[in-house]
Formats: C-alpha cells, structure tokens, sequence
C-alpha cells in the first residue's frame, strides 16, 4: 500500500504541478473578495450560534464581581487568549470563513486589551517550542501507519516566564486545552494538570485584582485543585468560530451561562478499569462510571455532574409526584432569587438497587427575570429504570423503593417522593448476546441506603400495570426486486463505498459530487436509477471544501485540499505541498463557488445547554447546510460515553451520563433530519472510549454495562429520533470488531431498538490498519454481520467480497438484503430532494 502511494504522489505531483501553479494564481485573484462577503445563511447562523451559545457555558465559582457594567481595560493572559480553541482536532473540525479569538471579541466589545506585549511574547515562546515538537514527532510519522498513529497528538503546554506587570480594570487568564481524533490524553502538567506557571500565574493575578476571571477554553476536564480558591471561574467550553464575541458578551452581560456540567470534574479519578493499553481495555467498573461512581462511594468531587452557577440564584420547589399507569411526573416551581435574569436547569434523579441516583429526566426553564417563576413537569416511565440482569436476560425492576430526587446538580438534591413497587418485574426479555468480558463487575463493599423523611409522599406501584415484552430476533427483509436482478459484481459493488486510488479518502474527502467531502456510495450505479449518497464529517458542523470549480466531467473539485489541514503538521512539509498539488485545477476566469460552513459547538458544551430545543435548533443549521450544499448524510451525532477523562474525542461527545447523551443525540438528529432528504449517521457504535490504537483495541465490557450505560445512549436516539444510518466503530467488543459482531448490529440495533436504517463502517482504509494481537475486519464478515456498506472500502475490499460470494462465505442473499437497505435509503433521500 504504501509502495502504491508512493507512486501514485509523485505521478500525481508531475502532471498536476504546471496547472496548478496557474490556478493558485487564479484563486488568490479571485478568492480575495468572496472570502469577505458573508452570504445571508451565515449571517443567520452565527446570529443564533452567538445569541444561544452561551446557554452552553457555567460559572464553576463566582463571587458577583462579573459581569462588568461597560467595556473597560482588561489585562488578558493565557495560552487561549489569541490562539483560542474553537473545537478539537481531526475529523470534527470545520473549514468556516473565519475563527474570532478572545482577544479579538474583547476588542470588538469595546475593551481595550492593555496586555499585548505579554501575548506577542507568549507566541514566540509556544511557536518555538512547537517548532521543535513537531520536528520530533514527524520522525514517528514515517508512513500511513506512523502519520494515524500521531494524528492528533497534542503538544503538552510548556511553562514559561513572562511578566504579568499590566495595569488594567480587571484581568482574565484563558486556559487552553485541545485534543482530537487518533490520540489521548494524559494526566501530566500541561494537559489534564495545570503547568507550573500557569498555577503560578492565575493565583497571582487572582490575589492581584478584586476582579479576576478564569476562562477555561477546554472541550474536557482539566485539574484544578491547585487554584480552586480562585475566585470567579467560567468554563467556557470550544464554542466554535465565534467564541471571542461570545465571550465578550457574557463579561458584559448581553447574555449569560446557563450550563451544568455534563461530565463529572474531580482532581483523581477512579482507577478500578484499564484506560489506554494498545490491545484490551477493561470495563473492570462496570455500571459504576461518572457520577455513579462517586454517589454510590460517597466520594466528593470537585464539582459533581449536573452542576454549574450562573449570574443569578434560582429556589427549586418541588410537588408531589403523580403516577398514572407506569408514567411518572413531578411538577416544579422554579423561581428566581437573584438580581439577573437567568434560566435554570431542573434535575429529576431516581435511586437505584446499585447504590447510586442516576438522573431520569431533566428540564430547563425559559428566560426568568428577577423575581419571575415558571413551573416545570419533569416526566419519565419507570421501565427506564429497569437494569440488566445477566442470569435472567432481561431487564428487571426489583420489588422495593425507588426514591425520588430534585435538585440542580447529582449532589444538591431533595427527596421528593417514593415509588414502591409490590413485587419484580421483567420489563424486557432478551438474550446475552455481547460476549464475555471474562471478569466480575466492580461494586461497592456496601450499597448505600438512602434515608427518606417520613413526610415525603410514598405511592404504590403495581406490578400489574407493566405489560412486559420478549424481543424477537427472526426478523425478515424485504429484497427489492431491483436488487435480486443485479450481478455478483454489482452486488458486491454496492456493499462497498466509492473508493479511491491515493490518499485523499484516508483524510475523509473522497467525493466526486461535493467538494471535500467524506466520500460518496452507491454511485456505481447510477446510470441504473441507484442515487448516488455523499457524506460529509461532523459533529461541529459540515467539514467541506471551503471553495471549488466544476470540472469537465462535471464532478465539483475542491481547491486547496482543506481536509489536508487535520494532517498538515505531522506530514513532511515536501508531501504536505505535493499532496495539495493534487487534483483538477480551476481554468483562467473560470467560477469558482464557495463552501463556507457554519461551526456549532463542540458537543459536550451542547449537552452542557441541558436544552434539547438547543440542540434541536444546532442540528438545524447543519440540516440547512447541507440542503445548500448537496449533502445526504452528516456523519454525526457523535455519542460515546465520557467513560475516562483521557479519551482523546470526549469533546464531540456529549456525556458521562447515557440519558443526556441519549436525550441530545435525540435532538440533534430530529433538527437535522426535519430537512427532506437529509440524514445522520449516528456513531460510534459501540464502547469506542479511547483513541490509542483505535483500529485494533478490544473493549472488555459486560453484558450489564453495555446495556445499563453504552448501548442506552443510542437505543433512545434511536427510538426518539429514528436515525437513518449507525456507523460502527473501529475497536472490537469483547474479542470481535463492532463492524464484524452480528449481535450487535443485527440483533441488538435492529431487533431489540427497532433500527430501521443502513449501517455502515468507519473509515476502514488500507494503510491505517490494526496493529498488535488483533487483526483488522474484512468485508466478507462486516457483510454478513448485516453491516450495509464498507467504508470509503478499496478494489482489495472488493474483490475480497466478491471472492466470499464465490467460496460461499458470504451469502448472496446476506448481501441483497444489505443492498435492498441501501437501495430504499436511497431512493427515499432522492425522492424527498426532489
């Protein structure tokens, strides 16, 4: 493969170099003036981006010295306070017109920055220091497996001494973090820690000025024992391109956090599972993750899930709980104590049989004035309470007490009534069909009781209002007849997607009808009726070719290579420049069209929002975008568990917490999906919770926990929502690759959640394979698990798949019923385009 890419670089580089010098040319001439004109949906995006993004973001400590009543001089400080993250690295990033810092919002809202001196000398500092880092690391990136394997590694911030000798009004400290698709994190200083100067530095500016905020621009968790005493601390989250203007508008109180955390933050995690080995990760904690953990040990954190302060005080009083059938509902009287106008979040937690609360049902109020209430009913079926049982195979709901709880976080709750159930349940019967994660779960020495007040109401619950249910997994498909009179060829051309020779479809832009975008399938076809589908790359928003041309085949070809970007620094600087050489190049004074994509926020400051209206509405402007644009899919929501603060994509995904995730998820794809034709692939399905050898680590879970907390999160996106596609992941799951695990797509995602969609693989490409004890997936066994298509899939692909068919290890009716789904996905994204 590599041999293959090597010859196809250089031939490629000799005859596209002439025209591409004369089309550089040409874009720069053209490129200048379009790139400063915004159209009309880009106005309105980043109106609505700015003007709800800060429902996004929390204060974790305030002491009323914020917001400022006018612009003044702000002494700003930190490595985010120019180069401020917008988002993480790798696939999820976006190709917007423009990224507004904090310094630059600040300025733009009338502040004058009085610090510049110590930013221009913090930019020499880090850019020579990265220089010299990414000289070492391109050492290791020798190769398409060298260059995934550091494919988003992060540079660990160096300490520095600069002087903090400014005179200002008031003084903000920007902590930075990012991370992204294909490396971890680290406990170390630098990344979860803070650097020894950057401590040093945020406690003397604290001490300094009576008003000192700390922005933390980070899309995780990051330590922050060492200044807790720190007095205001906004965490702001990656907001995307916007987020200096969103900032500004929050420290003058155009508007306001209204967040709760939707990750536990601590300064010491648990240590019960493995985290990061090369080839077996352990599950060892079992259900016991996030906030579970510490509420069933009575470990205080240092701000719990579900927590966040805004500019104002809201009083949370409860009612007694209604119960009507097996539906259960609290109403709520929110009201708000303080001097500002504000909203708040509302927490529904119900206590479990495995110590813990886990939260059922969460709601936010509007905009309160001061003084103003709203009442709020929080609403969820006590079947969603009912856990695993691996001896029974079924979910169960155990005679006894489930005790309610309302607050504004995990650990700020009050006792607000008490279900009690006359004898167990099964809810749902099933089989175990996962694997064996071959060791016992973790639990705690004792199970914790809870105390209930003698007053609070207790209602009975009987066992005779649950109808029960026993999943059926002989589920038949219709084969279309379209289908049955294809060829072997084109059969097994239809269960691979559009591959490409070179290496643009390693980075996700192998597309013929949009520009930059992930790939293409089906178009094999098409001069037979089969619609061609392309895909783009999410989940901040469409990941495209900011600019293109239409070549002579009418196929849109894109300009610059923009995907190459998200490998830019860890390529030798001679392939870098060779690889943006290739493809067609734009004639003299021929039009060029742009591509300019909106930026939402990163998904864990989605989720942050507690506002499935929110990101109803994010998932929206995706869904115009890609009307705009010509794209199918958005290969997005991403919504794996924040199972350990190290997993380098916990950014784009939304929770510890699986309802949340599962809630969010929901939202998003209903926004996006509310445009004809238009679709989402949710992913990665499932227990893809780390990124070090991603392509050939095995998770070792239990049944139980992937049912209680991995696989909850995308069975209520899938019922809520009903997601056209599933991507699977690339680890395996107890011993067997997600893409190759038939019980997991076909019998867990299509007969247990009702999954009516395609599924289709990551980006499995030659080159980038697993690497240590597991080998990678092959088309023939992805096929006949009842995965729809390889992706973006090679001729090697094929010719395996079409070698199965002849052997007999795929079955031509396996793959005609894999086909039939892609075949009516589609004809019905066609047909409601049209």
């Amino acid at each position: 493969m590599l041999g293959e890419f090597i010859i196809y670089t250089v031939f490629s580089a000799t005859v596209y170099i002439i025209t591409y010098c004369a089309g550089f040319f040409c874009v720069i001439l053209l490129g200048r003036g379009m790139y400063m004109k915004l159209k009309d949906y880009e106005i309105k995006h980043n109106e609505i981006i700015r003007k709800n993004a800060a429902e996004c973001t929390l204060f974790l400590k305030k002491d009323g010295s914020f917001p400022l009543s006018k612009a003044c001089r702000i002494a700003l400080f930190g490595n985010g306070a120019r180069n401020t993250v917008r988002g993480g690295t790798g696939s999820g990033d976006v190709n917007s017109r423009f990224s507004v810092s904090i310094e630059k919002g600040l300025e733009e809202g009338g502040f004058t920055i009085t610090s510049g001196k110590w930013l221009d000398s913090y930019d020499k500092m880090k850019q020579e220091k990265k220089h010299a880092w990414i000289k070492e690391m391109k050492k290791k990136g020798k190769g398409l497996r060298g260059i995934a394997n550091i494919m988003g590694a992060v540079m660990k911030e160096p300490d520095y001494n600069l002087s903090l000798d400014y005179d200002a009004d008031a003084a903000i400290y920007v902590l930075s973090r990012i991370s992204g698709e294909g490396s971890d994190r680290t406990y170390d200083r630098g990344d979860f820690k803070l650097t020894e100067t950057e401590v040093r530095d945020i406690l003397s500016l604290n001490a300094r000025f009576d008003r000192f905020l700390l922005v933390l621009n980070t899309g995780g968790v990051v330590d922050l024992e060492e200044v807790k005493i720190v007095k205001n601390i906004l965490l702001f989250s990656q907001l995307g391109a916007l987020g200096g203007n969103i900032l500004s508008d929050i420290i003058l109180g155009i508007s306001y956090p209204s967040g709760k955390l939707s990750t536990t933050w601590a300064s010491e995690y648990p240590n019960i599972g493995t985290f990061g080995d090369m080839d077996d990760t352990y599950y060892n904690e079992g259900i016991y993750v996030g906030y579970r953990y510490y509420d069933a040990t009575g470990t205080k954190p240092l701000f719990p899930f579900g927590f966040g302060l805004s500019y104002t005080q809201f009083d949370i009083k409860p009612h007694e709980p209604v119960l009507k059938g097996t539906k259960v509902s609290v109403s709520v009287t929110v009201r708000n104590t303080g001097k500002f106008r504000g909203k708040e979040v509302v927490q529904l937690y119900t206590s479990s049989k495995a110590g813990f609360k886990s939260l059922s049902a969460f709601a936010k109020t509007k905009e309160l004035e001061a003084g103003k209430t709203q009442r709020l009913t929080l609403s969820f079926d006590m079947e969603s309470l009912a856990s695993y049982n691996s001896e029974k195979q079924a979910y169960i709901l155990e005679k006894g007490d489930y005790v309610l709880f309302v607050g504004n976080s995990s650990a700020n709750t009050v006792p607000t009534g008490v279900l009690s159930l006359d004898k167990t349940v099964v809810v749902k019967s099933v089989k175990n069909l996962l694997g064996d994660s071959g060791f016992e779960d973790w639990a705690p020495k004792r199970i914790r009781k809870i105390r209930v007040p003698e007053e609070v109401k207790r209602i009975s619950v009987s066992s005779k209002d649950f109808k029960g249910k026993s999943v059926r997994y002989d589920a038949k498909y219709k084969i279309d007849p379209f289908i049955s009179s294809l060829t072997d060829e084109e059969l097994c051309y239809i269960n691979i997607g559009r591959f490409n020779k070179g290496p643009l479809s390693i980075i996700g832009n192998a597309s013929k009808k949009v520009a930059g975008a992930a790939g293409d399938f089906t178009d094999t076809l098409v001069s037979r009726g089969f619609p061609q589908i392309t895909l783009a790359d999410g989940p901040a928003g469409l990941r495209l070719n900011r600019q293109y041309f239409i070549d002579k085949d009418g196929n849109a070809a894109g300009i610059g290579n923009d995907s190459l970007l998200i490998v830019k620094d860890f390529l030798p600087t001679y392939l870098f420049k060779i690889m943006s050489m290739m493809g067609k190049k734009p004639k003299k004074n021929q039009k060029i069209f742009e591509q300019f994509c909106s930026m939402i926020p990163v998904g864990t400051a989605v989720a942050q929002s507690f506002n499935t209206d929110l990101a109803k509405l994010f998932g929206d402007i995706v869904g115009t975008e890609m009307e705009l644009f010509n794209v199918d899919i958005w290969l997005a929501p991403a919504m794996n568990i924040h199972r350990d603060i190290r997993c380098g994509r916990n950014f784009e995904y939304y929770s510890e917490d699986p309802l949340l995730t599962g809630k969010i998820a929901a939202s998003v794809t209903k926004g996006v999906q509310s445009h004809s034709g238009r679709a989402v692939a949710i992913k990665h399905y499932a227990a893809n919770n780390q990124e070090n050898n991603r392509y050939g680590s095995n998770s070792h879970v239990s049944e139980k926990a992937l049912r209680d907390i991995y696989l909850k999160g995308f069975e209520i996106a899938v019922k809520e929502a009903k997601p056209l596609c599933v991507m699977t992941s690339y680890n395996l799951l107890n011993g067997t690759h997600t893409s190759e695990n038939r019980a997991l797509v076909e019998n867990v995602l299509r007969n247990e959640f009702g999954f009516k969609g395609i599924v289709m693989t990551d980006w499995i490409v030659g080159g980038m394979e697993a690497f240590g004890k597991y080998s990678s997936p092959t088309s023939c066994n992805i096929a006949m698990a009842g995965g729809d298509v390889m992706m973006p899939g090679s001729e090697n692909d094929y010719k395996t798949l079409l070698e199965g068919l002849k052997n007999g290890k795929v079955s031509r009716e396996q793959l005609e019923i894999n086909a039939s789904r892609m075949y009516n996905l589609a004809k019905k994204l066609s047909e409601e385009q049209s």
